[in-house]
Order: C-alpha cells, then structure tokens, then sequence
C-alpha cells in the first residue's frame, strides 16, 4: 500500500482538514513537550467520533498499519510519541472533547477521552462538584491520557489515582470493535472488571474514547501550609499526626528539597521561596472540607504549634487568604517546569513504602558518594502515597557522560528495587523504561502481560514499542 492510499482512506474516514500529511503540520503531534523524543508519521489523524475512531482501527487491522494515539501529549516518557520509522499514524484524540453528561444527584461525569482535565473542572465547579485529579499539567493534559497512564498528582492521598475515580470505559478495540464498558455503577461483579485492562496500559491494548467519571463535592474551606522539617522521617511524623487530628480531610502532602526549590524559584517567573531563608526540607500540607468547618482550622493549626514545639516542625508558613494559597501552590506546580529549566539530569518517578523514604534517600546519597560525588540530588515528593520525583544533576552547565549516567541510573533503580519500591509511579513506561521493565518486573508478570497484549493486540498494532518489548507492526 502506498501512502497516498493511506492518506485517501484516512481521509474518506475524518475529511481532509483531519488528515495532517505535512511535517510542519505533524510536528506538534511528534514531539514531546519537553524535548526528549520525536518521531515520524506516516499522517496523523484527528477523529471526531467513536465511529470514526473505529472505522480508522478496521483500517488499520486490515492493513497491520501501527497506531500511536496521543491526547494532551504531555506525558514524561515518550508514550503518545511515533518512532522515527514513519510507518505508523498518530492518532490524535484532541476532537473528541465533549462532557457528555453529569449526573449531578449521582455525581458522576461521562466525558470523551480529549476533554482538557482544567475544562473538567471548570465545568464541573458550576455545580459545587469537582473531579479530584490535580496536577501542574491540568490545563493541557486529556482524560483519555490521564487514564492511559493512570494519572496521580497531589490528591492521591485522599482521592486515590485515576484508576480509582473511574467506573467505566467506552473502548476502541485494535480491530475496530467498541467495547462499551461505560456504567455508573459503584459495583458490578459480572465477571472480569475489563476497564482496568485499559486504564494505565498507554494505549497498547485499545483506545479509550470514553470515561465516566466519580466526582465529589467542591471544598467549602482549605487550610494550606508550608513547613520546616529535618528530614523525610519528620515529614513524616507530621503526615500521621495531621491524620491522626484532622481525620480523613487531609488533600495533599508534598515534600521538596532545599536543591529542588531553588532550581524551581531560579527557573520559574513569579515563584518565591516559601521562606526567607533555605530550609533542608519543605512540605506543604493542606486539609480541606466540603462543608464550612469552623474547628478544622483551629485544629489544624493546634496540630503544627504542637509539632513545632516537639521540635518536629522547625518552620510554619500558614496562609492566610487564598492568594496566598494560591502562591504556594504555584510553587509546587512549577516543579517539572523548574527542572527542566534546570538543564540535564539522570530523572526517575518512583515509589516507595512510606517507611522506606528516608531509607532510601540516605542509600543514594551513599552511592552517588562512591560513584559521582560531584553530583547533586533533588526530588519533590507526593509524600502521601510514596511517590518520588528524583532527579540527579551535575550543576549548572555540566552534563552527564553516557557511560557514568548509565551507571548512576543502574544505582538508582537497583537502589529503588532494593528498597521495595517501583520504578515507575505515575509518569507511565513508555519509550523510556521498556528496558527497565523487563529487567525489574517480574517475570512471571511479564508474562502474564505478553500473553495479554497478544489476545488483545495479535498484530501489534497498538502503540509499538511502548511498554513491553515487541516487534513492530507489520
């Protein structure tokens, strides 16, 4: 088949203002945002239906073209991005971008995997609803994205990730057929629960077209802090007491670096330092209640002044209007923003045991000690669920050579498994950690995961090369 048949077909499909042939035209939809990856298309695509996001799967199976289907195209680690083979379509999602419904009294939402998650939200806050995903990318990242990946952000304590805000699924099967998985049923015990095939398989088993959605009630009142700490064991000893005072209203609990605040102030317009001088750990804490609660800002700040003078919290910074709360958020979200400014770094997005924090932190500063003293770890953590943001840089105007990056990486996963965590939390597996995968998953899991993709996807259509190891399509 040639690419003007392609190109013809894929056009009688979408029309042929939705068919992009053209680099200049391809390339927003081919590279990563950060710079990292970039690839080539055969064309990319830009359904406006399920339909027509069927037809083009039929189309695709019939002729074992690759598919690569992309949202936002935010993601870390090259997932919605094409290989430079230039074999394969983009399929962008960007078109369907309907709210299909809310169900106000039910609280729940039906929306289309294009939807931008900040166009969620405003729609959804009308009705003093919310959907609890956060995160600095929520104004151009999709629905259909933050399920591929099973997005988490800074409201996994409370809320859970995305796997756990979703009910159900509307899916594009490799061959064409719609699986319709799209229910607001709470249970439903009728035999696999399918959607969690799909929710975090970055587009290696189908399409996701579709989501509904749980939502819950916009918060009424927030009380947001900065605090000191020593170390991530205070931290800590913070999360559980806040816990223990303010019960299940505590919405995120970050931990930052002295090394990453500064690069996210010197790098970032309009951030200042939560302090006026640097302090080894900051955290930023917030409790929040769906009903105007006059004692939980008293007992919230019961809790630090009794922190603080246990000597656990060394610093307290509570803000006291919504611009100020609003100013220490915008720290927190200018994070990978920061680090990219920041220049090269050896990065991972990895989770832990909470107890397992400071263990870790500790052992890497030990290996980096023996193996690259002059480097200068930094991460911010969701510290709630475990999850770090660990990034190891040389300074200002160094870079990494090839082979000693290598061997830091190794260090750094070896050090990650050994402390009986992930090496990946919720940034996906994409391009980047295919190899880490298969070196670190089990192997009775990969398996397991091989003989799925295999019953779903036997050609290899879907998303080559991301994930697991696998011959292109063709």
């Amino acid at each position: 088949m040639t690419d003007t048949d392609l190109l013809r077909d894929l056009e009688a499909i979408v029309g042929a203002d939705y068919v992009l042939r053209e680099a200049e035209d391809n390339e927003r939809y081919t590279r990563d945002w950060p710079g990292r990856y970039s690839g080539q298309a055969a064309a990319v695509v830009r359904p406006g239906s399920v339909d027509e996001v069927s037809t083009i799967m039929a189309l695709a199976s019939k002729r074992h073209i690759g598919v690569v289907p992309q949202s936002g195209n935010t993601s870390l680690c090259g997932g919605g991005i094409p290989d430079q083979s230039g074999d394969n379509i983009v399929l962008s999602l960007n078109r369907l971008n309907r709210i299909r419904d809310i169900q106000i009294d039910a609280r729940v939402a039906t929306v289309e995997s294009g939807v931008i998650l900040q166009q969620l939200q405003d729609a959804l806050a009308d009705h003093r609803l919310m959907f609890p995903l956060d995160f600095g990318a929520k104004g151009s990242c999709m629905i259909g994205g933050n399920l591929s990946t099973n997005a988490g952000g800074s409201n996994v304590l409370r809320y859970g990730n995305t796997r756990d805000l979703c009910l159900g699924l509307e899916v594009v099967m490799p061959d064409g057929r719609i699986m319709n998985l799209l229910t607001s049923l709470h249970k439903d015990n009728t035999g696999y629960d399918l959607k969690d095939l799909f929710i975090g398989a970055e587009g290696t088993l189908g399409i996701i077209t579709a989501a509904t959605l749980t939502l819950v009630p916009l918060p009424a009142v927030r009380h947001t802090a900065f605090l000191s700490v020593a170390s991530p064991n205070a931290a800590l000893q913070v999360l559980n007491r806040v816990q223990d005072d303010c019960a299940d209203l505590v919405d995120a609990f970050e931990i930052m670096t002295r090394e990453s605040v500064d690069v996210i102030c010197r790098y970032c317009e309009g951030v200042n330092p939560p302090f006026d001088e640097p302090v080894d750990y900051a955290v930023l804490v917030q409790v929040a209640s769906a009903t105007p609660d006059d004692t939980l800002g008293e007992r919230f700040e019961q809790t630090l002044a009794t922190l603080y003078e246990n000597g656990i919290v060394l610093d307290a910074v509570i803000a006291s209007s919504e611009t100020q709360r609003a100013a220490m958020w915008k720290l927190r979200e200018s994070a990978l923003e920061g680090n990219v400014g920041a220049g090269p770094a050896v990065r991972a997005d990895i989770s832990f045991p909470l107890d397992q924090i400071q263990t870790f932190a500790d052992s890497m500063e030990r290996e980096l000690a023996s193996i690259a003293p002059q480097a200068i770890p930094r991460y911010i953590g969701h510290l709630g669920d475990g999850n770090l943001h660990y990034a190891i840089a040389l300074g200002p105007d160094r870079y990494w050579d090839d082979a000693l990056a290598e061997q830091v990486e190794q260090r750094l996963l070896s050090t990650v498994v050994a402390c009986r965590g992930s090496i990946s939390a919720e940034h996906g597996i994409g391009s980047t950690k295919v190899e880490q995968l298969a070196q670190f998953k089990d192997p009775v899991a990969l398996q397991v995961m091989q003989s799925i993709k295999h019953a779903l996807d036997p050609l290899g259509i879907m998303n080559p090369g991301k994930m697991l190891r696998s011959s292109p399509a063709g």
